[in-house]
């Protein structure tokens, strides 16, 4: 009996995000993501924040202050009006993203924008538009789509290796006990699984089968009537034998891995499936073979080793500042990697989903920005 060859998977092709074009970044709203955004454009790219916009100057100026920012301005428009920066990062929360977004873009500046990227459809086919109209770049901060990790995943589905694909399970739980306080209990506030944890899984989803089909959603909602655990199953035209199931919840911490079952083998993202990390795939004749996450030495210590060696295991978002700043310097509009017809897609989904559980869907005067994040 001839012994089959030992499988061989494809290493990650994401370029080291220090090679990128160095960009100099304006950041709206400083709270704890702007705060990693801020500190990895520093240590692990070419590029640095050299404005902040929030509505407290003192919050602007502490900021500023920390990270050695250039201007801290109490207001976007009086952020926009002075200049002096090639792009703008916003990262407040869902709720105020469409309108900030907006008048970043009539401002004429590219925007890299916090997932979810707004709080329907219709805003983000609205954000898409202008773009599109002013000639100006735009994407999705959803980290997950440019890391190495997710590289090699798509690699792995465009050689075929796993045969038909038949079924994908993703979970994202955390554990936020009710607080009627905290922005992911507010309903004025996009609060809610599924826009901030639910968003990981649903746009897994997309990125590997296509767009979402005959979704069907459960699920249960806080005293203050965000949606707090929801199930979320689903098709895709583009696989039509593949169902996705798919978990996320407010109300517990889960594994929060995810698996791609194909009919040949699988794929399995063990931890944090959304995060830097090691690709396993098990073929069903017995081979097994993996690909290290290239911030982490081969025994799993974070030990930066192979391409993107310059990124540290805390700064996995450096490959999406990387791949903005590529793009706008080669004057694209959108990246292929999460692409505006991906992001409208997810968020299509995501409405599916919150109406099916009854969770609330106003937006306010877009006034809470200085909520953390």
């Amino acid at each position: 009996m001839t012994s089959r060859p030992p499988l061989e998977l494809p290493a990650s092709t994401v370029a080291d995000p220090r090679e990128a074009p160095p960009l100099r970044w304006a950041v709206v709203s400083p709270g704890h993501i702007a705060t990693q955004f801020t500190e990895t454009l520093s240590r692990a790219t070419a590029s640095r924040a050299v404005a902040v916009a929030s509505r407290s100057a003192e919050r602007a100026e502490a900021f500023a202050r920390t990270h050695g920012l250039d201007a801290a301005f109490d207001s976007l428009p009086r952020m926009l009006a002075a200049g002096g920066f090639d792009a703008v990062y916003i990262a407040s929360p869902h709720s105020a993203h469409h309108q900030m977004a907006r008048t970043v873009l009539e401002a004429g500046y590219p925007v890299l924008l916090e997932k979810a990227f707004t709080m329907t459809a219709d805003e983000a086919g609205d954000l898409v538009g202008l773009a599109r109209e002013r000639g100006l770049f735009l994407m999705e901060a959803l980290w997950s789509r440019f890391l190495p990790r997710f590289d090699v995943v798509r690699s792995v589905l465009a050689s075929g290796l796993l045969g038909e694909i038949v079924s994908l399970r993703a979970t994202h739980g955390q554990h936020f006990p009710f607080d009627p306080g905290h922005r992911l209990h507010a309903p004025e506030l996009g609060g809610g699984a599924l826009l901030d944890l639910g968003v990981y899984p649903l746009s897994f989803a997309q990125m590997v089968l296509g767009d979402l089909t005959e979704l069907t959603a459960s699920g249960t909602l806080t005293p203050a009537g965000v949606d707090e655990t929801v199930h979320v199953l689903a098709s895709s035209t583009a696989h039509p034998r593949a169902r996705a199931s798919l978990v996320t919840t407010l109300a517990a911490r889960a594994g929060n891995d995810a698996e791609i079952l194909g009919t040949e083998g699988r794929l399995v993202l063990e931890g944090m499936f959304f995060a830097p990390g090691e690709v396993r795939v098990e073929m069903y004749d017995g081979r097994t073979a993996s690909v290290p996450d290239p911030t982490s030495a081969p025994d799993g210590s974070a030990a930066p080793t192979g391409p993107g060696a310059s990124v540290g295991p805390d700064d996995g978002l450096a490959y999406e500042a990387a791949e903005a700043a590529r793009r706008i310097t080669a004057g694209d509009l959108e990246s292929p990697l999460m692409t505006w017809h991906d992001t409208i897609a997810v968020m299509e989904a995501l409405d599916a989903a919150r109406a099916q559980v009854a969770a609330p869907r106003t937006t306010p005067d877009a006034r809470p920005e200085e909520t953390a994040r």
